[in-house]
């Protein structure tokens, strides 16, 4: 059931592949949207509103739209504090800033942008919305990240904050989305904006210096005398992306044997090589869209790349190449929990309901407690906020942790901080993580995970995101006993829009894409590859079934 990689994954695009930027930017404007059409429609998923101006999926009008509602929402909830407003390198970015900056200012909101005109990362938002409201109840900030993260260079996001730091949740964007759509509906009737030039001068709109507290603060969650007291070789590429112009003053500052090995801002991402499908894609997990800084990993003791908005990580071994970022979850969580005396005894682990299960078994063998949510970062920060949760981790190679004293860093993904602790592990066990996975998960047996996607309609992803376990008829999974059939998560009680079904040494789940007409099969099995391909034809009917019944 693997799918098949595209001839041309792992090698450069040709030219004739490579996004026509003005066009893009000239549909950005020019082109409206029809709210009759659901494609064009405002739409929240996992991580905001993405899309392409070619589809008519992210123009100017989303982004008008969608500032105003944010301006609302913000009257309704009572937030009256400065809004931390960020972008990365993707092409539509830096056209919906000035967008949002137009209603902003209009609406008389304080709005911080960077100082120099850069890039913002998403953990960088983050943190800058925590560090103002640490302490205060009144006067609260929150935050925007204009960012589609790894999506291919066509593509543009928006995403909301609150003022907790993390990605909103589902009431608040829904909040968002439905007045963005009234706006839509009426013609953008009831925005209000200035001009891009006024807005820049007005006093509500302020230069602010991202950077420095974010890299002054790094020493707090990540033990930086170690890495650079071994002289462990760094190895970094940003992958053309929003972290790309921090690196040069963290190094400068604490004085790490680190290299960027590509600096190049490009909104074509010439320099990418393409992912699994033959699409541009900056996802620091995937094999193919690494093949650079992988085929460069004799050269460091570690390497590592973050995407498009630095909330991912992909970690380079010399032993074994790019790491499964279920494996690299693994080794961080065994690593960190035996090095950070601080931490309290009972804080746990996060982890989401489709990462790997090697996690669940590494939980009890540490003697911590497992909090299995939902996919979505914003599961995991209240439990960030007050310190029960000390580690939170997505099998897509997003996570966050504590700082070194137990309290929060960030609520968000922090790609650039996982990048560092794989620096630190280096430095202070004198392997690289791979060889530490090995040896936290030697005797808990080996894991065959894999995750499938599938093209699906709208009604066929309705189907699925409303499944029940009652559904499912099947009472054994690759000739186990299945111990348990979830719709909700474990961990919070909430609904997983899918569905999980778990066995002794192995178990799948199924849910709908938020942003793409796919559904997602994940799947594992601590029985090997054979067992692995029969979990993954079972889930392929138990799902063929589900989408029937709907």
């Amino acid at each position: 059931m693997t799918e098949k990689a595209n001839p041309l994954a792992g090698k450069l695009a040709p030219a004739s592949m490579l996004v026509n930027v003005p066009r893009l930017v000239t549909a950005y404007f020019s082109d409206t949207p029809d709210p009759g059409l659901a494609a064009q429609r405002v739409a929240f998923g996992t991580s905001g509103h993405r899309g392409s101006a070619f589809d008519g999926a992210f123009n100017e009008a989303h982004i008008l739209a969608i500032a105003q509602a944010v301006c609302l929402y913000r009257q309704h909830a009572g937030i009256d504090g400065p809004l931390f407003l960020g972008m990365d390198t993707h092409a539509l970015s830096e056209p919906a800033l000035a967008s949002a900056l137009e209603v902003f200012a209009a609406n008389g909101v304080e709005t911080m942008i960077d100082a120099g005109g850069g890039y913002t990362p998403t953990p960088v938002i983050s943190h800058a919305i925590l560090t103002w409201n640490k302490g205060r109840r009144s006067g609260l900030a929150d935050g925007i990240v204009i960012s589609p993260s790894h999506n291919p260079p066509e593509d543009g996001g928006f995403k909301y904050n609150p003022p907790n730091g993390g990605p909103a949740d589902t009431d608040v964007t829904g909040w968002i989305e439905k007045a963005a759509n009234g706006f839509l509906e009426r013609g953008l009737e009831g925005v209000r904006r200035v001009p891009l030039a006024r807005a820049r001068k007005a006093a509500s709109v302020h230069a602010h210096d991202y950077i420095t507290p974010y890299v002054s603060d790094l020493a707090n969650v990540v033990d930086m005398d170690a890495i650079r007291a071994s002289g462990v070789r760094i190895g970094i590429d940003p992958l053309g992306g929003a972290a790309v112009h921090y690196w040069a003053p963290l190094i400068e500052r604490y004085g790490i044997a680190a290299t960027v090995v590509n600096d190049a801002v490009d909104p074509t991402f010439r320099f990418m090589t393409l992912d699994r499908d033959g699409k541009i894609r900056m996802d620091c997990s995937s094999p193919y869209a690494m093949e650079r800084l992988v085929g460069m990993s004799g050269k460091f003791d570690i390497a590592f790349a973050n995407d498009t908005d630095a909330d991912r990580h992909g970690i380079v071994c010399p032993s074994s190449g790019l790491m499964n970022p279920n494996h690299f979850l693994a080794a961080s969580i065994a690593y960190l929990y035996a090095n950070r005396p601080d931490w309290g005894a009972g804080s746990a682990i996060g982890k989401t309901v489709v990462s790997s299960g090697m996690i669940d078994r590494l939980a009890g063998k540490i003697g911590r407690a497992l909090v299995e949510v939902p996919v979505g970062f914003k599961w995991f920060s209240p439990g960030l906020i007050d310190g029960s949760v000390a580690f939170a981790g997505e099998e897509s190679a997003g996570a966050s942790f504590l700082r070194r004293d137990g309290t929060v860093w960030t609520t968000d993904k922090d790609g650039i901080i996982l990048g560092l602790l794989a620096a630190e592990m280096t430095a202070r066990i004198g392997k690289d993580p791979s060889a530490i996975y090995r040896d936290a998960t030697g005797d808990l047996g080996v894991s065959w995970y894999e995750r499938i996607d599938a093209p699906a309609s709208a009604a066929q992803k309705a189907a699925l995101k409303k499944a029940t376990p009652e559904g499912i008829a099947a009472r054994e999974l690759a000739g186990e006993e299945i111990v348990a059939k979830l719709d909700r998560a474990p961990g919070n009680g909430q609904p997983i829009g899918g569905i999980k079904v778990i066995a002794k040494n192995g178990w799948f789940a199924a849910r709908p894409s938020g942003t793409e007409d796919v559904y997602k099969i994940y799947a594992e099995s601590f029985l090997g590859m054979d067992h692995l391909r029969r979990i993954q034809q079972e889930a392929q009917a138990v799902v063929d079934g589900l989408v029937r019944q709907g």
